[in-house]
């Protein structure tokens, strides 16, 4: 099983590794959604979605979705 955004717990840190997908929207990538970047889980709205991420310094709300298709590596 791969570790994605999706799977973070509050709090964690993590790099990304690999987008799997090319249905992430262009704004992700052009806010620093890249491989390489840390991201960091804020927080998550009821249900799961959308979830807050802080990367690089910008604060994102994604759904769980596009979450899920966003590879990373846990650093703590």
């Amino acid at each position: 099983m791969n570790t994605t955004i999706a799977t973070l717990k509050r709090g964690q840190r993590a790099l990304i590794k690999e987008i799997t997908s090319d249905a992430i929207p262009l704004k992700l990538l052009e806010m620093g959604c890249l491989p390489g970047n840390e991201v960091e889980l804020i927080q998550t709205a009821p249900f799961q979605c959308p979830m807050y991420l802080n990367i690089n310094g910008s604060h994102l709300a994604i759904r769980k979705e596009i979450a899920a298709q966003i590879e990373v590596q846990i650093i703590y």
